[in-house]
């Protein structure tokens, strides 16, 4: 089925693309698939206790680590959760944990480690959490994300919460941000799905967004699929271009709705438009294979040369496939040779394969056995095999073998492990 097809893993098509009796000189690309963003099912929580009352007072710890609580003036204006939700909204939320609230719509969600929080309200050097607010409090210029963004967390915290005193959502969905990730504060997973209820029966997209991903992910209580691809398919109605994204991914993969490709190919293009490249390779390959849209090649490889440069290396290494052979693009084997040694340097090990080929036919790069042997040796170790470099490989001086082989231990030795 061509469906399933799209969905294969780009790794495990590198082993099909690089076949033993293939020609050095083409380059076939392998079978890709979007980048899975949904969260894997988590182990069935334990039931939480229910949400305490809010303080007015810092609590401290025996290792006099200060952990600012919540402001009276929360509690005052009825902000702390209710215990029951009318009947139309979703459950009480629970949490354990729930995914950055704030992320950039333009890029899937994953679940998110954070960094360690720190102690008190200084700016962190570390490098933080990815955050985007909402347009409309950028442009008025929002206080409480302000000091988000520059690692002053008990700021971010105090301003936030007295907004959200005042009935304000995007403040809401900050402290869950903050609560979720201990930022400034106690990590509690149970306020932080808290706030983001609150928030989300206020109509902020980005929490609806979070409560989603917890749904998928367990947090807060017993995974609910059902209710995460609703609350998906809401905030992607509300114009949240992760939510689009992953809900397409859904739509492609049926799962928890009926399987319709073309209304992924719909979605993607909505996330695509609004500049997510992820989003802009997942529609890319649908085109390519012409799944739920009409085959096009020329469509598929303006949107691989889009998310490549933003910096999808997927993208990159299929831009550069479709550069080499000339498919949808006009064909440019020299920069298709720059961009596979950009992305093999980057650990991309099907690059690193077609980098091989490149400099053992001298087609885009100038011929060198021995740098040849070096990507070749790489990219084996990194899982993509070719029958053909092999053989190659066994006609080649010694000494450039020799030396090809000693160098890809070096580059090894040094490497980064993946992920």
């Amino acid at each position: 089925m061509r469906t399933k097809a799209v969905l294969v893993s780009a790794v495990l098509a590198a082993f099909l693309a690089a076949d033993a009796h293939a020609q050095p000189m083409q380059i076939s690309p392998p079978i890709a698939r979007p980048p899975a963003s949904i969260p894997k099912p988590a182990q069935k929580p334990k039931a939480q206790p229910k949400v305490p009352k809010v303080q007015a007072k810092t609590e401290t710890k025996a290792a006099g680590t200060v952990t600012p609580l919540e402001p009276k003036a929360a509690q005052k204006k009825s902000i702390e959760p209710r215990k029951a939700a009318p009947a139309a909204k979703a459950a009480p939320p629970r949490a354990t944990s729930a995914p950055s609230a704030f992320a950039p719509s333009t890029a899937p969600i994953a679940p998110f480690t954070a960094p360690e929080k720190p102690a008190l309200d200084a700016p962190v050097t570390t490098k933080t959490t990815a955050l985007q607010p909402q347009s409309p409090v950028v442009e008025q210029g929002d206080v409480a994300f302000g000091a988000y963004q520059r690692g002053y967390y008990l700021a971010a915290f105090k301003e936030a919460t007295r907004r959200a005193g005042e009935g304000d959502p995007v403040a809401m969905t900050l402290l869950g941000d903050l609560y979720s990730n201990g930022y400034g504060v106690a990590k509690d997973e149970k306020k932080a799905i808290a706030w983001f209820s609150l928030a989300a029966d206020r109509g902020d997209k980005q929490a609806i967004f979070a409560l989603a991903m917890a749904r998928f992910a367990g947090r807060g209580g017993a995974q609910d699929l059902a209710e995460a691809a609703a609350l998906l398919e809401k905030a992607a109605k509300m114009g949240h271009v992760a939510a689009a994204y992953n809900l397409a991914l859904l739509y492609l993969e049926g799962q928890q709705v009926r399987q319709d490709v073309a209304r992924a190919a719909e979605l993607l293009r909505v996330a695509a438009d609004a500049g997510s490249p992820e989003a802009q390779y997942a529609l890319a390959t649908l085109y390519k294979e012409g799944n739920g849209v009409p085959k096009d090649p020329a469509a598929a490889a303006k949107l691989l040369g889009t998310a490549a440069r933003a910096g999808n290396i997927a993208a990159e290494v299929e831009y550069a496939i479709a550069l080499f052979n000339g498919t949808g693009t006009a064909k440019d084997e020299n920069t298709a040779a720059a961009m596979f040694r950009k992305a093999a340097h980057k650990g991309n090990a099907i690059a690193q394969n077609r980098l091989a080929r490149i400099l053992a036919t001298g087609r885009g790069l100038p011929a060198d056995a021995a740098a040849a042997t070096k990507w070749h040796t790489i990219a084996k170790a990194g899982g993509v095999s070719d029958l053909w470099l092999e053989d190659w490989m066994q006609k080649i001086k010694d000494a450039e073998r020799a030396a090809g082989e000693n160098a890809a231990r070096l580059w090894l030795a040094h490497a980064k492990p993946a992920g």
